[in-house]
């Protein structure tokens, strides 16, 4: 019989290889599916994300030991490897349980012939030792053992290095971005305190309506289940208050959320709007807007739209508030998406900058003379933060307003007038946020 777990942490690592899916969406579905038991259900978590994370790794220690380029491997076969490798170098399963079970599977799943070469490789593996023993061994400079190290990309250890302003913070910013996250909820329709008791968590530190949790299913939860409180990251729940904190001259009754899919941030901003205020949220793709309406499911006053934010359907200046959260790399988020930091390359900045102006460009001449923009991403890439609003600055008609003095129980959070948050200093996704007023 074949080992559940991990049965399911390899159906998961296929799933992201062959059909593109995203292991958050993947793994709950097939463990609600299994049924497996809580003890079995973490450690397919923990094999599935694990592995994900440390792809680059792994390879890199695979890559000598097998006698043909990785890529030419029946990708099952790979996928197979990087699973009883993980659990030899980052888990240090006894090399038995590890090999033994990784064989057991690759022959029901591929065939006896790939086991023999699983069975070998692996046992190649195990005699290399732990992480560290093989980190030793890899060919790298300092550069490229720190992307070993922290399992990244090196060209997203530039990047953070960039968005950093040095070396001080780097090896901190990339471990805590290496480790598992706490699951973060947002008390959006009921008191935070009650959702601290139905929950067993604790009060989240920057956000009013944060919960964090240290274990168990969110789905659980018959106020999540509801859409009372939902699962939100902290640093998106500021992004969202961010909008509404702005200072405003003028009247407050239009607000925009412009590419609001899935619906998070809209639907804390439902709740945190003052009566009276009408919000539009707006979603290029029409799956996207229908997440947004079920999101906003029981709110009043509230218009959604499926509408491109590049050519709205709106009036210009339409809007007193106006949110960006704009398309991104989602390097912010590689914590809960582990399989994005293989998935990205470099050659994804460059359209998605000329896609984030041209929404910047399109939120500022939305909101009226006065009003306010929120521009937000989740990354920390200079090109699609500070390089996108720097440029949306320079215009004579827009002034930029700084962050920071709207949260000061955040520490640490301004990057110069703009603001960013870490997952090793705040623990919450690596969200940059700006802040523009139209001024003329």
């Amino acid at each position: 019989m074949l080992d559940g777990a991990r049965l399911t942490a390899y159906d998961v690592l296929d799933g992201v290889s062959s059909r593109a899916a995203y292991a958050n969406l993947l793994l709950p579905q097939l463990l609600r599916e299994r049924q497996l038991d809580e003890r079995d259900a973490a450690f397919a978590t923990q094999l599935a994300y694990g592995a994900l994370r440390a792809q680059g790794t792994l390879d890199a220690v695979l890559a000598p030991l097998v006698s043909r380029p990785l890529g030419d491997l029946d990708p099952r076969v790979l996928d197979l490897l990087r699973l009883g490798a993980y659990q030899l170098i980052d888990l240090r399963v006894p090399a038995h349980a590890a090999v033994d079970t990784t064989v057991d599977l690759t022959r029901a799943i591929v065939g006896t012939g790939a086991s023999g070469l699983v069975n070998a490789v692996l046992r190649k593996v195990a005699t290399g030792g732990d992480r560290a023993q093989w980190l030793e061994t890899l060919d790298g400079d300092t550069e490229t053992r720190l992307a070993l190290a922290t399992n990244h990309p090196r060209w997203i250890v530039e990047a953070w290095r960039d968005a950093l302003g040095g070396d001080a913070e780097l090896e901190a910013a990339l471990q805590a971005d290496d480790a598992a996250p706490e699951v973060q909820l947002v008390a959006r329709r009921m008191d935070r305190e009650d959702l601290v008791a139905e929950s067993g968590g604790e009060p989240g530190p920057w956000s009013p309506y944060a919960v964090r949790l240290h274990g168990g299913d969110p789905g659980r939860l018959a106020s999540v289940r509801s859409g009372r409180a939902a699962v939100q990251d902290e640093g998106s729940q500021l992004a969202a208050l961010l909008l509404s904190r702005a200072p405003l001259d003028g009247p407050d009754a239009a607000w925009l959320d412009m590419c609001a899919g899935p619906g998070g941030k809209a639907g804390l901003l439902a709740a945190v709007r003052p009566d009276g205020v009408r919000l539009t949220a707006a979603d290029r793709a029409p799956h996207r807007a229908e997440l947004v309406r079920t999101s906003l499911a029981g709110e009043d006053d509230v218009e959604i739209l499926a509408a491109d934010g590049t050519s709205p359907p709106w009036a210009p200046g339409s809007f007193d508030r106006v949110l960006l959260d704009a398309p991104c790399t989602g390097l912010g988020a590689l914590r809960r998406r582990p399989e994005v930091r293989w998935r990205r390359t470099p050659a994804d900045v460059l359209p998605l900058v000329e896609l984030q102006t041209a929404l910047l460009e399109s939120a500022l001449a939305s909101v009226r003379v006065g009003g306010v923009v929120a521009y937000v991403t989740c990354s920390p890439h200079t090109a699609e933060t500070a390089g996108v609003v720097d440029a949306a600055a320079a215009r004579d008609d827009v002034e930029v307003l700084p962050v920071a003095p709207l949260f000061p129980q955040v520490p640490d959070m301004a990057r110069g007038e703009y603001g960013q948050l870490w997952p090793h200093r705040h623990g919450t996704d690596a969200m940059f946020m700006a802040l523009l007023r139209r001024t003329r």
